[in-house]
């Protein structure tokens, strides 16, 4: 998932409150009863984080969890299969290991990015520079032929590791100014040198892999204690590592004292040409309107600098156990319901846009879309994407969940229609009404999206309990609702930056062939 805040125009929220007294339905107990009573959730989790663990689109780990979700599926009676949508570099992380060597012994902690090119298998060991401020292209060009032979540190250093939470909490006020002021003018010169020499952190590897450097030295923090995010190398020949914090800073300083640091860097990852990518749909076939559908959606696929508990294994088990449940309890539904658990959600949705692509005629007869991708916490927020008449359907249905799992959620209609972020968008540009049920953060964005500690032990697995009962009392009344979702839009407002009418998303194709670049 793509970790952002949005502001949605034209929206008001409100609490989700009863509109009339709740009835009861045997239905709803039935579901309430085996989410808390008999719940798989922790053997899931288990066989798909631990027994699994990361799973990096192309990667040998997501085929496994493809045909282990397929294989589960089926084992609760429920149709299910791996639709091919493409293919990718096919990599697989091995072991790493890195060393200071010089001035003295050091094992540093720090990891392979995903895709990079091997070490030989004795490693490499190099001196190391790091990427001083530039005020000009032409300043950077003139040093970049230093980084030959060397270890190449590409990161602005951080000379504090504690979280800014921390600073306000113990800092004095004066203190925790300076910090502030400290850091904001760091964080601009460092922003501005980037600007001076034409780079991102895109692009920012592959002039020195052209220039001969030895490999590449990052440190992504993600500005908490212990924390980096781990993405892609963007290399085709040279390793590239993430470094903590606490390390990088150490060699940062080294070098700022006049001693130069040595490492040695073995990464043994294994480059498996190229492999098909998938998505998992189950389907569990409706009776009275089996050509109508509601649609369970989570994506499967992981970066793996963690084994991809939060983002999304945690989605992924919600929507697996909710169709268990509904199978068990109510299993010749009204409208068809489908679980589409996507690969390559990460690289920019697109196992959600070729299923959009390729079932473009389900499109107009989707009643909803119920997607899930934002860490571990109970749902808390729900927009009606820009769906005109979203808070008349979803006020029904949310009105038939208990009140102990709705009484925090807040719901803004008609909201705006999201564009990205996470798969739930790629049915809004069909014009399908899909709603991404935010969750409470549990400190999401900082500690376990895209990080080297997003595993197993993270999960709060009461709230992924709450959100299964939400989604499977939700999807049931979408299910037996005698109407068909209305798709109207809202008419959208001038963008204040062209001056002209916003225009909903449109769809995508997704990228079919990828990790080559």
């Amino acid at each position: 998932m793509r970790y952002f805040t949005k502001i949605a125009l034209l929206t008001v929220a409100v609490s989700v409150t009863p509109l009339c007294a709740q009835q009861k339905d045997p239905m709803i107990d039935h579901i309430m009863n085996e989410t808390y009573q008999n719940s798989q959730l922790e053997q899931l989790a288990y066989e798909l984080i631990d027994g699994i663990g990361p799973r990096l689109v192309g990667s040998p780990k997501m085929q496994q969890a493809h045909d282990w979700a397929v294989q589960r599926f089926q084992n609760w009676g429920i149709a299910a299969s791996n639709e091919q949508w493409g293919e990718w570099k096919s990599w697989e992380r091995g072991t790493s290991s890195i060393e200071m060597v010089a001035p003295y012994i050091k094992s540093l902690e720090g990891m392979q990015l995903a895709f990079s090119p091997k070490t030989p298998a004795k490693g490499i060991t190099a001196e190391v520079v790091a990427l001083p401020l530039f005020q000009s292209k032409a300043e950077f060009e003139a040093w970049l032929p230093k980084v030959k032979g060397k270890f190449v540190m590409v990161s602005q250093y951080q000379p504090s590791g504690r979280p800014e939470y921390n600073w306000k909490e113990f800092a004095t006020a004066e203190s925790f100014e300076r910090y502030k002021a400290a850091t904001t003018e760091a964080n601009s010169a460092w922003n501005r040198s980037m600007e001076n020499i034409g780079h991102t952190w895109r692009s920012l590897n592959k002039p020195f892999e052209e220039a001969g450097a030895a490999g590449i030295i990052w440190s992504n923090w993600s500005r908490g204690f212990g924390v980096n995010k781990i993405f892609s190398a963007g290399t085709k020949k040279i390793p590239v590592v993430d470094v903590s914090l606490e390390d990088y800073g150490q060699l940062y300083r080294m070098l700022q004292h006049g001693t130069v640091p040595k490492l040695r860097i073995n990464a043994q990852s294994k480059d498996h040409g190229t492999a098909p990518t998938f998505n998992t749909v189950a389907e569990i076939k409706g009776t009275e309107k089996p050509e109508e559908y509601i649609i369970l959606s989570a994506h499967l696929d992981s970066w793996d600098g963690g084994t991809g508990a939060t983002d999304n294994a945690t989605g992924v088990i919600t929507m697996m156990e909710v169709a268990r449940i509904l199978k068990k309890y109510y299993p010749s539904p009204k409208r068809t319901i489908v679980v589409g658990l996507w690969g390559s959600e990460e690289q920019g949705l697109n196992g959600s846009r070729a299923y959009v692509s390729a079932h473009r005629n389900k499109m107009p007869h989707i009643q909803a879309v119920f997607n899930q991708d934002n860490g571990t916490g109970r749902v808390q927020n729900i927009s009606g994407q820009g769906f005109l008449h979203a808070y008349d359907y979803l006020g029904r249905w949310l009105n038939a969940v208990p009140r102990e799992i709705t009484k925090e959620i807040k719901t803004t209609f008609p909201g705006y229609p999201g564009s990205g972020g996470s798969d739930h968008a790629s049915f809004v540009a069909a014009g399908v009404p899909a709603f991404m049920l935010g969750s409470l953060s549990w400190s999401y964005g900082n500690y376990t999206w895209h990080t080297n500690r997003d595993t197993y032990d993270k999960i709060v697995f009461d709230d992924v309990k709450s959100n299964v009962a939400l989604i499977a009392i939700l999807t049931y009344m979408a299910s037996e609702d005698p109407e068909k979702a209305s798709t109207e839009r809202i008419k959208l407002p001038i963008d204040p930056r062209t001056q002209q009418p916003a225009q909903w998303p449109e769809p995508k194709e997704p990228t079919r062939k990828g990790g080559f670049e």
